[in-house]
């Protein structure tokens, strides 16, 4: 049987065929004017694909890079900051804020919930100087509520970070408009291209706060790196080859809103949040539960495998049987008790009409001797198909025959 390799995780995701052609051509100095009219491009369209005017700046790292910087940059040693905690990725602001010597304070909820905006209110107090927190907490599958987190800090001289290196390109975000100060993406997530390269939307009260913060930062240094970014170039050796295929990466969202990169975004996102409904509507008709049904994320949705079964052996399954890469629980917490299924970035129907039938086969294999009657997953999402597609239609049709 021919087996394919497919990734069905929430970071790396499928890459674009488009971006992976750009890194093979990307053959140009970073010192040049063809890399820095490249450059400035790319920085534009990502403050687009944010939805800010504030100053994007890009480093050659991983998500936690940014996530580093936005710690590092905004706080001096013995600083109150409050996390917003509730699965390994809040977890890690905790650990990022301590090792620069922060006060921390953590609002958390069990793994699996979201953090109430009630709760945070509770630890707010006039000497917290940055609220931490995700967008989506993926190793969970659970989306906070940004929005009304934000609304709680307005006139307040309280900084808001977000993680949204799975929100963006799967959230609609109004950045400014709330008054998020700094928002964090990375390459191998919606944007469709290989881990390596994490941005951050800046805004001007947070570049404010740096001229007094007195934590150390030298690869990390903001403030550097918005200066030589004015002049379409990286402080240091950029990674040319994915700065090519983000170029890439950001015409295909574009082409997806009609030459409108806005409207892309917007599509990008109605896409994953299709995806992800189906998914969910899958599980339940297969009899599973949702790990977290209160707040689902569209990036990634997170199942609590039949009972008696470890979710290391669907998670086996797949790779054994289809060459596909799906995703244990995160941690010894989790691993073994959940399987995580992704949505974002270059994933459409077609993918997930395929995993929900591959999963029914696993569930199958599993389930031996006893017989399991398949279609109940694929109904149910193609059911959420129908009726999604059938609205955009008709929506459709109401622009054009007003």
């Amino acid at each position: 049987m021919l087996i394919k390799s497919r990734l069905f995780t929430p970071g790396p995701t499928p890459l674009l065929p488009s971006a992976q052609l750009a890194m093979a051509a990307a053959d140009i100095h970073h010192r040049t004017a063809d890399f820095r009219t490249l450059y400035s491009r790319v920085l534009a369209d990502v403050q687009t694909f944010v939805g800010t005017k504030n100053d994007v700046v890009m480093f050659a790292s991983s998500g936690t890079g940014a996530m580093e910087a936005s710690v590092s940059n905004l706080t001096s040693p013995g600083d109150k900051v409050l996390v917003v905690t509730a699965g390994k990725f809040g977890e890690r602001w905790t650990q990022l804020a301590q090792a620069y010597g922060c006060n921390v304070e953590v609002v958390s909820a069990e793994y699996g919930k979201t953090v109430t905006p009630e709760q945070v209110k509770a630890k707010l107090s006039q000497d917290v100087k940055v609220v931490y927190m995700q967008a989506t907490e993926s190793s969970t599958g659970v989306r906070h509520d940004v929005e009304a987190i934000a609304a709680l800090l307005k006139n307040t001289d309280t900084l808001l970070v977000v993680d949204a290196i799975t929100g963006l390109g799967t959230t609609h975000f109004d950045v400014d408009g709330w008054g998020i100060d700094v928002i964090i993406g990375g390459s191998q997530k919606a944007v469709m291209i290989p881990p390596g390269l994490a941005y951050l939307a800046v805004s001007e009260r947070a570049w404010k706060r740096m001229e007094s913060a007195k934590n150390p930062r030298f690869y990390f240094d903001l403030r550097k790196e918005r200066k030589n970014a004015a002049k379409g170039e990286s402080s240091y050796t950029p990674a040319i080859a994915l700065i090519a295929a983000l170029a890439s990466a950001m015409d295909f969202i574009r082409n997806m809103g009609k030459g409108d990169l806005a409207a892309g975004r917007v599509a990008l996102v109605d896409n994953a949040e299709m995806c992800a409904e189906m998914m969910r509507e899958a599980a339940l008709a297969l009899k599973m539960k949702l790990f977290a049904p209160d707040a689902p994320s569209a990036a990634v949705t997170s199942i609590i495998p039949p009972a008696g079964v470890d979710s290391t052996k669907i998670v086996k399954l797949f790779r054994d049987e289809f060459g596909a890469v799906i995703s244990n629980g995160q941690g010894d917490e989790m691993k073994g008790k959940i399987f995580r299924m992704a949505h974002l970035g270059y994933f459409d129907y077609m993918d997930t009409i395929a995993t929900v039938g591959a999963l029914e086969q696993v569930l199958g294999i599993i389930s031996l001797p006893k017989h399991v009657e398949f279609g109940y997953g694929l109904k149910a999402a193609q059911e959420v198909y129908a009726r999604v597609a059938g609205s955009a239609r008709n929506a459709k049709a109401v622009v054009s025959n007003p």
